[in-house]
Protein backbone atom coordinates (compact mmCIF):
# COMPACT_ATOMS: atom_id res chain seq x y z
CA UNK A 1 0.00 0.00 0.00
CA UNK A 2 3.06 2.39 0.50
CA UNK A 3 4.03 1.60 -3.08
CA UNK A 4 0.45 2.46 -3.84
CA UNK A 5 0.34 5.45 -1.93
CA UNK A 6 3.53 7.10 -4.03
CA UNK A 7 2.35 6.31 -7.30
CA UNK A 8 -0.87 8.17 -6.43
CA UNK A 9 1.39 11.32 -4.78
CA UNK A 10 3.57 11.28 -7.81
CA UNK A 11 0.45 11.79 -9.97
CA UNK A 12 -0.83 14.17 -8.52
CA UNK A 13 2.82 16.03 -8.00
CA UNK A 14 2.86 19.64 -9.58
CA UNK A 15 5.63 18.84 -12.06
CA UNK A 16 3.98 15.48 -12.63
CA UNK A 17 0.67 17.42 -13.89
CA UNK A 18 3.29 20.50 -15.36
CA UNK A 19 4.74 18.05 -17.79
CA UNK A 20 1.34 16.35 -18.45
CA UNK A 21 -0.22 19.46 -19.58
CA UNK A 22 2.62 20.21 -22.07
CA UNK A 23 1.98 16.64 -23.55
CA UNK A 24 -1.38 17.32 -23.70
CA UNK A 25 -0.97 20.69 -26.08
CA UNK A 26 0.38 18.88 -28.58
CA UNK A 27 -1.01 19.08 -31.83
CA UNK A 28 -2.65 21.57 -33.58
CA UNK A 29 -6.41 20.39 -32.84
CA UNK A 30 -5.40 21.34 -29.09
CA UNK A 31 -3.58 24.49 -29.26
CA UNK A 32 -6.90 26.67 -28.56
CA UNK A 33 -8.29 24.61 -25.60
CA UNK A 34 -4.39 24.84 -24.14
CA UNK A 35 -4.26 28.24 -24.49
CA UNK A 36 -7.44 28.45 -22.46
CA UNK A 37 -6.30 25.89 -19.88
CA UNK A 38 -3.00 27.73 -19.62
CA UNK A 39 -4.85 31.14 -19.00
CA UNK A 40 -4.78 30.11 -15.47
CA UNK A 41 -1.96 27.03 -15.66
CA UNK A 42 -1.21 26.96 -11.77
CA UNK A 43 -4.93 27.10 -10.55
CA UNK A 44 -6.38 24.82 -13.00
CA UNK A 45 -3.30 22.24 -12.18
CA UNK A 46 -4.24 22.83 -8.42
CA UNK A 47 -7.12 22.56 -8.57
CA UNK A 48 -7.13 19.14 -10.58
CA UNK A 49 -4.30 17.80 -8.05
CA UNK A 50 -7.07 18.43 -5.37
CA UNK A 51 -9.73 16.71 -7.04
CA UNK A 52 -7.46 13.44 -8.06
CA UNK A 53 -6.54 13.51 -4.48
CA UNK A 54 -9.63 13.46 -2.71
CA UNK A 55 -11.60 11.39 -4.98
CA UNK A 56 -14.06 14.04 -6.83
CA UNK A 57 -12.84 14.07 -10.16
CA UNK A 58 -15.59 13.81 -12.74
CA UNK A 59 -14.65 13.36 -16.47
CA UNK A 60 -15.49 15.74 -18.92
CA UNK A 61 -17.73 15.65 -22.14
CA UNK A 62 -16.21 14.15 -25.65
CA UNK A 63 -15.53 15.27 -28.78
CA UNK A 64 -16.54 12.53 -31.10
CA UNK A 65 -15.87 12.77 -34.89
CA UNK A 66 -15.82 9.68 -37.55
CA UNK A 67 -12.88 9.22 -39.74
CA UNK A 68 -11.79 6.68 -42.56
CA UNK A 69 -8.35 5.26 -41.88
CA UNK A 70 -9.34 2.95 -44.77
CA UNK A 71 -12.13 1.75 -42.50
CA UNK A 72 -14.39 3.96 -40.75
CA UNK A 73 -13.65 4.50 -37.19
CA UNK A 74 -15.41 6.80 -34.12
CA UNK A 75 -13.06 8.47 -32.41
CA UNK A 76 -13.89 9.63 -29.14
CA UNK A 77 -11.27 12.43 -27.85
CA UNK A 78 -11.56 13.85 -24.47
CA UNK A 79 -11.52 17.23 -23.49
CA UNK A 80 -8.57 18.53 -22.74
CA UNK A 81 -8.71 18.47 -18.91
CA UNK A 82 -9.10 14.92 -18.95
CA UNK A 83 -6.05 14.98 -21.56
CA UNK A 84 -3.53 16.41 -19.02
CA UNK A 85 -5.32 13.52 -16.30
CA UNK A 86 -4.88 11.08 -19.08
CA UNK A 87 -0.80 12.24 -19.46
CA UNK A 88 -0.38 12.74 -15.56
CA UNK A 89 -1.95 9.03 -14.46
CA UNK A 90 -0.06 7.07 -17.62
CA UNK A 91 3.69 9.06 -17.12
CA UNK A 92 3.42 7.44 -13.51
CA UNK A 93 1.24 4.17 -14.10
CA UNK A 94 3.28 3.62 -17.43
CA UNK A 95 6.19 1.60 -15.81
CA UNK A 96 3.98 -0.73 -14.06
CA UNK A 97 2.37 -1.79 -17.14
CA UNK A 98 5.58 -2.16 -18.93
CA UNK A 99 7.02 -4.45 -16.31
CA UNK A 100 4.16 -6.94 -16.93
CA UNK A 101 4.09 -7.02 -20.75
CA UNK A 102 6.54 -9.39 -22.46
CA UNK A 103 8.88 -8.65 -24.86
CA UNK A 104 6.91 -9.13 -27.93
CA UNK A 105 4.14 -7.00 -27.88
CA UNK A 106 5.00 -3.71 -29.53
CA UNK A 107 1.78 -1.33 -29.28
CA UNK A 108 2.33 1.98 -27.12
CA UNK A 109 5.67 1.39 -25.81
CA UNK A 110 8.89 2.88 -25.90
CA UNK A 111 11.66 1.43 -28.20
CA UNK A 112 9.05 -1.10 -29.64
CA UNK A 113 6.39 0.23 -32.25
CA UNK A 114 5.12 -1.16 -35.66
CA UNK A 115 8.49 -0.82 -37.67
CA UNK A 116 9.83 -3.07 -34.80
CA UNK A 117 7.06 -5.65 -34.79
CA UNK A 118 7.60 -6.08 -39.10
CA UNK A 119 11.15 -6.88 -37.94
CA UNK A 120 10.69 -9.47 -35.43
CA UNK A 121 7.44 -11.22 -37.68
CA UNK A 122 10.02 -11.34 -40.22
CA UNK A 123 12.50 -13.11 -38.18
CA UNK A 124 9.93 -15.47 -37.14
CA UNK A 125 9.50 -16.26 -40.70
CA UNK A 126 13.05 -16.90 -41.27
CA UNK A 127 12.58 -19.70 -38.91
CA UNK A 128 9.51 -21.82 -38.73
CA UNK A 129 7.49 -23.01 -42.09
CA UNK A 130 3.64 -22.14 -40.95
CA UNK A 131 2.12 -19.19 -39.57
CA UNK A 132 -1.67 -18.26 -37.58
CA UNK A 133 -3.09 -14.54 -37.71
CA UNK A 134 -5.64 -13.62 -35.50
CA UNK A 135 -6.81 -10.90 -34.68
CA UNK A 136 -9.99 -9.58 -31.99
CA UNK A 137 -13.52 -8.92 -33.12
CA UNK A 138 -14.47 -4.98 -32.85
CA UNK A 139 -11.74 -5.06 -29.92
CA UNK A 140 -11.79 -1.72 -28.35
CA UNK A 141 -15.96 -1.91 -28.27
CA UNK A 142 -15.66 -5.21 -27.00
CA UNK A 143 -13.73 -5.18 -23.75
CA UNK A 144 -15.93 -5.55 -20.72
CA UNK A 145 -15.25 -3.12 -18.11
CA UNK A 146 -15.76 -5.16 -15.04
CA UNK A 147 -12.90 -7.91 -16.28
CA UNK A 148 -10.74 -4.57 -17.42
CA UNK A 149 -11.32 -3.12 -13.51
CA UNK A 150 -10.74 -6.88 -11.84
CA UNK A 151 -7.30 -7.00 -14.17
CA UNK A 152 -6.20 -3.28 -13.28
CA UNK A 153 -7.26 -3.70 -9.40
CA UNK A 154 -4.61 -7.13 -9.24
CA UNK A 155 -1.49 -4.72 -10.61
CA UNK A 156 -2.43 -1.38 -8.64
CA UNK A 157 -4.06 -1.27 -5.16
CA UNK A 158 -4.29 2.34 -4.53
CA UNK A 159 -8.15 2.76 -3.99
CA UNK A 160 -8.09 6.22 -5.14
CA UNK A 161 -6.38 4.99 -7.79
CA UNK A 162 -8.30 2.96 -8.94
CA UNK A 163 -11.57 4.81 -8.45
CA UNK A 164 -10.53 7.38 -10.97
CA UNK A 165 -9.80 4.22 -13.47
CA UNK A 166 -13.04 3.28 -12.72
CA UNK A 167 -14.24 6.90 -13.41
CA UNK A 168 -12.48 6.88 -16.91
CA UNK A 169 -13.82 3.66 -17.77
CA UNK A 170 -17.43 3.99 -17.08
CA UNK A 171 -17.60 7.56 -18.94
CA UNK A 172 -17.69 5.63 -22.39
CA UNK A 173 -19.64 2.45 -23.67
CA UNK A 174 -20.33 1.08 -27.08
CA UNK A 175 -22.79 -1.38 -25.16
CA UNK A 176 -24.17 -1.56 -21.70
CA UNK A 177 -20.72 -2.53 -19.54
CA UNK A 178 -18.76 -3.08 -22.45
CA UNK A 179 -16.02 -0.80 -24.90
CA UNK A 180 -13.16 1.72 -24.47
CA UNK A 181 -12.99 5.01 -26.10
CA UNK A 182 -10.92 5.13 -29.57
CA UNK A 183 -8.82 8.26 -29.42
CA UNK A 184 -7.92 8.40 -25.54
CA UNK A 185 -4.57 7.85 -24.35
CA UNK A 186 -5.96 6.29 -21.32
CA UNK A 187 -7.66 3.54 -23.54
CA UNK A 188 -4.67 2.87 -25.63
CA UNK A 189 -2.61 1.53 -22.27
CA UNK A 190 -5.43 -0.11 -21.09
CA UNK A 191 -6.24 -2.07 -24.51
CA UNK A 192 -2.36 -2.83 -24.52
CA UNK A 193 -3.03 -4.29 -20.87
CA UNK A 194 -5.73 -6.15 -21.26
CA UNK A 195 -4.66 -8.46 -24.29
CA UNK A 196 -1.15 -8.62 -21.93
CA UNK A 197 -3.05 -11.64 -19.81
CA UNK A 198 -3.30 -13.26 -23.29
CA UNK A 199 0.49 -12.91 -23.92
CA UNK A 200 1.36 -14.51 -20.99
CA UNK A 201 -1.04 -17.19 -21.79
CA UNK A 202 0.20 -17.76 -25.16
CA UNK A 203 4.11 -17.75 -23.80
CA UNK A 204 3.75 -19.34 -20.24
CA UNK A 205 1.31 -22.09 -21.02
CA UNK A 206 1.15 -22.47 -24.62
CA UNK A 207 5.29 -22.45 -24.42
CA UNK A 208 4.50 -20.96 -28.17
CA UNK A 209 7.94 -19.33 -29.03
CA UNK A 210 7.21 -17.63 -32.25
CA UNK A 211 4.30 -14.68 -31.04
CA UNK A 212 3.85 -11.23 -32.20
CA UNK A 213 1.44 -8.81 -31.25
CA UNK A 214 0.46 -5.22 -31.74
CA UNK A 215 -2.25 -4.42 -30.19
CA UNK A 216 -5.36 -6.47 -31.00
CA UNK A 217 -3.33 -8.20 -34.63
CA UNK A 218 -1.43 -10.99 -33.44
CA UNK A 219 0.52 -14.22 -35.00
CA UNK A 220 1.71 -17.35 -33.99
CA UNK A 221 4.29 -19.33 -35.51
CA UNK A 222 5.00 -22.95 -35.41
CA UNK A 223 6.35 -25.95 -37.22
CA UNK A 224 3.20 -27.71 -38.86
CA UNK A 225 -0.50 -27.36 -39.76
CA UNK A 226 -2.18 -29.03 -36.55
CA UNK A 227 0.25 -27.35 -34.13
CA UNK A 228 -1.10 -24.08 -35.02
CA UNK A 229 -4.53 -25.39 -35.41
CA UNK A 230 -4.43 -26.42 -32.04
CA UNK A 231 -3.26 -23.33 -30.61
CA UNK A 232 -5.87 -21.49 -32.38
CA UNK A 233 -8.49 -23.42 -30.54
CA UNK A 234 -6.96 -23.12 -26.98
CA UNK A 235 -6.42 -19.04 -27.64
CA UNK A 236 -9.90 -18.93 -28.40
CA UNK A 237 -10.98 -20.69 -26.08
CA UNK A 238 -9.22 -18.42 -23.44
CA UNK A 239 -10.10 -15.36 -25.24
CA UNK A 240 -13.90 -16.28 -24.63
CA UNK A 241 -13.62 -17.73 -21.17
CA UNK A 242 -11.20 -15.25 -19.64
CA UNK A 243 -10.76 -11.89 -21.58
CA UNK A 244 -14.91 -12.20 -22.69
CA UNK A 245 -13.56 -11.61 -26.09
CA UNK A 246 -13.83 -13.59 -29.85
CA UNK A 247 -11.58 -13.96 -32.57
CA UNK A 248 -12.82 -12.66 -36.01
CA UNK A 249 -13.97 -15.29 -38.21
CA UNK A 250 -11.62 -17.99 -39.77
CA UNK A 251 -7.87 -17.36 -38.30
CA UNK A 252 -5.44 -17.78 -41.25
CA UNK A 253 -3.15 -20.27 -41.40
CA UNK A 254 -0.79 -20.47 -44.40
CA UNK A 255 2.77 -21.37 -45.33
CA UNK A 256 5.19 -18.69 -44.68
CA UNK A 257 6.61 -19.02 -47.63
CA UNK A 258 3.33 -17.69 -49.55
CA UNK A 259 3.39 -14.48 -47.52
CA UNK A 260 1.64 -12.51 -45.01
CA UNK A 261 0.04 -8.81 -44.53
CA UNK A 262 0.54 -7.92 -40.92
CA UNK A 263 0.93 -4.19 -40.18
CA UNK A 264 0.17 -2.60 -43.61
CA UNK A 265 3.56 -4.97 -45.18
CA UNK A 266 3.89 -8.30 -46.63
CA UNK A 267 6.31 -10.46 -44.54
CA UNK A 268 8.01 -13.53 -46.19
CA UNK A 269 11.19 -15.45 -45.17
CA UNK A 270 13.90 -12.63 -45.75
CA UNK A 271 11.40 -10.39 -47.36
CA UNK A 272 9.42 -7.72 -46.28
CA UNK A 273 7.62 -5.16 -48.47
CA UNK A 274 4.63 -2.61 -48.50
CA UNK A 275 1.43 -4.37 -49.44
CA UNK A 276 -1.06 -3.90 -52.35
CA UNK A 277 -3.44 -1.78 -50.13
CA UNK A 278 -0.60 -0.11 -48.38
CA UNK A 279 0.57 1.32 -51.44
CA UNK A 280 -2.37 2.19 -52.99
CA UNK A 281 -3.02 3.94 -49.58
CA UNK A 282 0.24 5.92 -49.61
CA UNK A 283 -0.52 7.16 -53.50
CA UNK A 284 -3.65 8.65 -52.85
CA UNK A 285 -2.94 10.19 -49.52
CA UNK A 286 0.44 11.96 -51.10
CA UNK A 287 -1.17 13.04 -54.09
CA UNK A 288 -3.72 14.65 -52.50
CA UNK A 289 -1.26 16.56 -50.51
CA UNK A 290 0.36 17.65 -53.38
CA UNK A 291 -2.76 19.06 -54.73
CA UNK A 292 -3.47 21.00 -51.58
CA UNK A 293 -0.37 22.52 -51.84
CA UNK A 294 -0.09 23.40 -55.38
CA UNK A 295 -3.40 24.83 -54.61
CA UNK A 296 -2.20 27.30 -51.85
CA UNK A 297 -4.07 25.11 -49.25
CA UNK A 298 -0.74 24.98 -46.89
CA UNK A 299 3.19 26.33 -46.90
CA UNK A 300 6.21 24.25 -47.90
CA UNK A 301 6.81 23.61 -44.28
CA UNK A 302 3.34 21.68 -43.51
CA UNK A 303 3.86 20.09 -46.53
CA UNK A 304 6.93 18.73 -45.80
CA UNK A 305 6.29 17.88 -42.19
CA UNK A 306 3.14 15.44 -43.58
CA UNK A 307 4.91 14.00 -46.06
CA UNK A 308 7.66 13.43 -43.72
CA UNK A 309 4.59 11.45 -41.58
CA UNK A 310 3.22 9.58 -44.79
CA UNK A 311 6.90 8.38 -45.89
CA UNK A 312 7.66 6.86 -41.84
CA UNK A 313 4.54 4.77 -42.86
CA UNK A 314 6.08 3.61 -45.56
CA UNK A 315 9.79 2.44 -43.32
CA UNK A 316 8.66 -0.36 -42.11
CA UNK A 317 8.90 -2.09 -45.83
CA UNK A 318 12.64 -1.40 -45.74
CA UNK A 319 14.91 -0.73 -48.77
CA UNK A 320 13.03 -2.73 -51.12
CA UNK A 321 10.24 0.30 -51.22
CA UNK A 322 12.68 3.28 -51.82
CA UNK A 323 12.43 3.24 -55.46
CA UNK A 324 8.58 2.92 -55.45
CA UNK A 325 8.53 5.39 -53.03
CA UNK A 326 10.79 7.94 -55.38
CA UNK A 327 8.75 7.29 -58.65
CA UNK A 328 5.40 8.29 -56.68
CA UNK A 329 7.01 10.89 -55.47
CA UNK A 330 8.57 12.21 -58.82
CA UNK A 331 4.97 11.15 -60.57
CA UNK A 332 3.52 14.55 -58.88
CA UNK A 333 2.82 17.87 -60.57
CA UNK A 334 4.95 19.64 -57.38
CA UNK A 335 8.83 19.44 -57.67
CA UNK A 336 9.76 16.43 -55.89
CA UNK A 337 12.56 18.47 -54.24
CA UNK A 338 9.71 20.40 -52.33
CA UNK A 339 7.96 17.27 -51.34
CA UNK A 340 10.19 14.32 -50.56
CA UNK A 341 11.18 14.22 -47.06
CA UNK A 342 14.48 14.22 -46.07
CA UNK A 343 14.37 11.47 -42.64
CA UNK A 344 11.41 10.19 -42.23
CA UNK A 345 10.03 11.07 -38.50
CA UNK A 346 7.56 9.05 -36.23
CA UNK A 347 5.29 6.74 -38.02
CA UNK A 348 2.05 7.01 -38.06
CA UNK A 349 0.24 4.09 -36.29
CA UNK A 350 -3.43 3.18 -34.98
CA UNK A 351 -4.27 3.60 -31.32
CA UNK A 352 -0.59 5.58 -30.90
CA UNK A 353 0.05 8.59 -28.63
CA UNK A 354 -0.04 12.04 -29.95
CA UNK A 355 2.57 13.65 -32.50
CA UNK A 356 4.71 16.29 -31.39
CA UNK A 357 3.96 19.90 -31.92
CA UNK A 358 3.69 20.93 -35.64
CA UNK A 359 2.90 17.61 -37.22
CA UNK A 360 -0.53 16.40 -38.20
CA UNK A 361 -2.58 13.89 -35.73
Amino acid sequence: MKRAGRLMERVVDCDNLREAYVRAARGKRAKRDARAFADRLDDNLLELAGELSEGTYTVGPYHRFTIHDPKERLITAPCFRDRVVHHALMRVCDPVFERFLIFDTYACRVGKGREAAVARASEFARRHPWFLKMDIRRYFDSIPHATLLALLARKFKDRRLLGIFDRIVASAESSPGRGIPIGSLTSQHFANFYLGWLDRYVKETLRIQGYVRYMDDFVVWGDDRGELRSARDRIATFLERELSLSLKLEPYINRVVRGMDFLGCRVGPGVVRLNRRSRVRFGVRLRALDRLYAEGGIGSGSAQQRATALVAFTSAAGARSWRWRRRVVQSLRVDGQDLEPGESGRELEQHRQELPPGEPQ
